[in-house]
């Protein structure tokens, strides 16, 4: 039972991660798309924010390998 729990937990972590990455880049994309000027910052914010998200499914990994 805690197996299955566990691994639920996990899939869906590394499943909102990805819908989370794929967002991020979606949006800088369009956001690309309107601003051209702006792709550094974009580019950088993009990147800050796909890392921070990264960071807690990596946290939520870790947890479910723990209890």
């Amino acid at each position: 039972m805690v197996g299955t729990i566990t691994s639920l937990g996990m899939g869906l972590a590394v499943i909102g991660a990805g819908l989370g990455i794929g967002l991020i880049g979606a949006k800088a994309m369009e956001a690309i798309a309107r601003q051209p000027q702006a792709i550094g910052d974009i580019r950088s914010n993009m990147i800050l924010m796909a890392a921070l998200i990264e960071g807690v499914a990596l946290i939520a990994l870790v947890l479910s390998f723990i209890s």
